[in-house]
C-alpha cells in the first residue's frame, strides 16, 4: 500500500478491522456490535465516531484554552449512542462532558463550551444526527 496515506484500514476477518495511524504506528481494532452480527470485543465503527465526538470536542477545548490562558483541567466524557434501522444509521448521541473547575469565569465556561460545540467532528456530521451535549464544571478538590 502507497505509504502516503495517513491512515489505513485492514480486515481481519470475522467482522473485525484494524485501523493504523501511518505516522506513528498505534492501531485500534473494530468489531461489530451483537445486535449486527458481531461479538462486541471492540468499538464499532460507529461507536468510534461517537468517541471521535467528544475526543475532538475535548481537544478543541484545549486548543482554546491553551491560546487564550485559560487553564485546563481533566475532562471526562461520557458517551450515549442511538441507532436506528431502515437504514440502519446514528440518529443521536448524548455526550455528559464534566469538566474539573478550578474557579472559571461565566466567560470561561462560555468560551470552552464553544469550542467544543464547534469541533471539526462536530460541524462534519449530518446535521439530523442530533447532538446533545450536557456540561458539568464541577470545583476542583483542593
Amino acid at each position: 500500500m502507497e505509504q502516503n496515506f495517513g491512515m489505513s484500514v485492514s480486515y481481519l476477518g470475522e467482522l473485525r478491522c484494524e485501523g493504523l495511524h501511518v505516522k506513528s504506528g498505534k492501531t485500534v481494532l473494530t468489531d461489530a456490535p451483537l445486535d449486527n452480527n458481531g461479538k462486541a470485543e471492540a468499538f464499532s465503527p460507529s461507536d468510534l465516531l461517537c468517541t471521535s465526538l467528544a475526543a475532538c470536542m475535548m481537544t478543541i477545548m484545549g486548543i482554546s484554552a491553551e491560546s487564550k490562558g485559560i487553564q485546563l483541567g481533566l475532562m471526562k466524557a461520557g458517551i450515549v449512542k442511538t441507532m436506528a434501522s431502515d437504514p440502519r444509521r446514528i440518529i443521536e448521541i448524548k455526550i455528559e462532558m464534566r469538566i474539573e473547575d478550578p474557579g472559571y469565569s461565566e466567560k470561561e465556561m462560555d468560551i470552552l463550551k464553544r469550542a467544543a460545540l464547534t469541533c471539526p467532528v462536530a460541524k462534519s456530521l449530518n446535521p439530523e444526527i442530533i447532538q446533545y451535549v450536557n456540561f458539568t464544571f464541577e470545583k476542583k478538590q483542593s
